[in-house]
């Protein structure tokens, strides 16, 4: 079988998937995905001896420590992903929501009507846990997924995709509605992106490079982050133990998360924050470049480059900016930042709330870690990833932003004259 028998055969099985989804009430998807928990937990062992296998093949290939984290698992990651599972079940149902219902002078009444979107193919790399929290949302708003791991995580997700195809069984909920490509196959990304006549849309979440590709060869809509180049500004009415304690979570807490910290914009009239800013980031093991002023107030910062402004580090480095005042702020994320997450700190209400009034990103925080950029966090439940564009969903992707909606029109046998 070639890979558009294969991507056929797989787009077959989820169409007749969603149909029998259709067919579920809100109710039978949540105790569906109970059942997925607890079969995830019970097999356990099964899925870290696999991890164990792609973390052992992982460090011989030489996979970058910010990607060894995210691939591990161990008892309490696998332990959050079933409680993933369960949040999401507890979530209000998202589908059948009247979002508008009103009556026309001829009688006719309409009504605008969630409704799952249909097929979604998700492209991921390293981080195992997508495979459950991508399957969980889809299944609570109706929709089939179809999954392509990368191949760093083989194992660990084949694994938990035979934990909820059990669990998936076990609540009578056809397991075409969650599938995984059963191959590595580099060519197989391109036979999902040109599958347009089995997937409704395509969420790509992994590396830069993944995303471009995705975002350049697909043939289907696609909803996804290009990079998380996020910026926090302090501002001069900030409370300096405040901004140190959140720089440092935003940097340091997972540097290797889409959501850490890259830049930092410090006000010229906040400078007195910077030597125990810099004591508290060097302590925690991070690699500070700055502007020639900077550089000039503290030689523990390297001189930053034109290109540390655009870099998504992902790992324990952080490139600072002195700036001229919100104003100047702004205009250097607008200049380099990605739209994914983007903030200040500062004790000045009015200023923050004009500051965040005029970003332009996805999600906007005020005097909180730039880490937050989550779907759990959200109260999602998980996320099946952060979209950054303009359309349809923005910020953490969860269960609503996975419906569309359909017109519904009732009438008592009106004709059009």
């Amino acid at each position: 079988m070639n890979l558009n028998e294969l991507m056929a055969e797989l787009g077959v099985g989820a169409r007749r998937a969603t149909r029998s989804l259709a067919a579920l009430k809100g109710g039978q998807r949540d105790a569906a995905l109970r059942h997925c928990a607890g079969a995830i937990r019970y097999h356990q062992a099964a899925i870290l001896d696999a991890n164990r296998q792609d973390l052992e093949a992982a460090r011989a290939g030489g996979l970058a420590s910010a990607m060894l984290d995210r691939l591990e698992l161990n008892p309490e990651r696998i332990s959050s992903m079933a409680e993933g599972l369960e949040a999401i079940a507890e979530l209000p149902d998202p589908l059948a929501r009247v979002l508008a219902d009103w009556t026309r002078p001829n009688g006719l009444r309409i009504q605008r009507v969630a409704v799952p979107i249909g097929v979604i193919g998700v492209i991921y790399e390293s981080r195992p846990n997508v495979t459950a929290d991508a399957a969980g949302l889809c299944l609570k708003s109706g929709n089939a997924v179809i999954l392509r791991g990368g191949s760093e995580a083989v194992h660990s997700n084949r694994a938990i995709l035979a934990a909820l195809g059990e669990g998936l069984e076990a609540a009578g909920v056809d397991r075409g509605a969650v599938q995984m490509l059963p191959t590595q196959d580099r060519e197989a990304v391109g036979a999902m992106l040109k599958a347009h006549q089995w997937l409704d849309m395509v969420v790509p979440r992994g590396g830069k490079r993944l995303v471009a590709r995705v975002q350049a060869d697909a043939r289907v809509p696609v909803l996804a982050h290009l990079d998380g180049n996020n910026h926090l500004y302090i501002h001069p009415s900030a409370d300096p133990e405040m901004a140190i304690a959140v720089v440092a979570n935003a940097k340091m807490r997972r540097p290797g998360i889409c959501g850490a910290l890259e830049t930092l914009l410090i006000d010229r009239d906040a400078l007195p924050v910077l030597p125990a800013l810099v004591d508290r980031l060097t302590e925690l093991g991070c690699e500070l470049r700055g502007d020639e002023m900077l550089c000039g107030l503290d030689d523990r910062l390297q001189p930053a480059t034109e290109a540390d402004w655009a870099t998504e580090y992902l790992d324990a480095i952080l490139a600072m900016k002195t700036v001229d005042g919100p104003e100047d702020a702004l205009a250097h994320i607008a200049r380099y930042g990605s739209g994914h997450t983007d903030g200040i700190i500062a004790a000045d209400e009015a200023v923050a709330e004009a500051f965040l009034a005029r970003l332009g990103s996805a999600i906007a925080v005020h005097n909180a870690s730039t880490q937050f950029a989550d779907g759990g966090e959200f109260g999602f439940g998980a996320e099946i990833g952060i979209a950054t564009g303009r359309l349809h969903a923005r910020g953490p992707v969860g269960v609503e932003q996975l419906t569309t909606f359909q017109y519904r029109v009732f009438g008592t046998g009106q004709t059009r004259p």
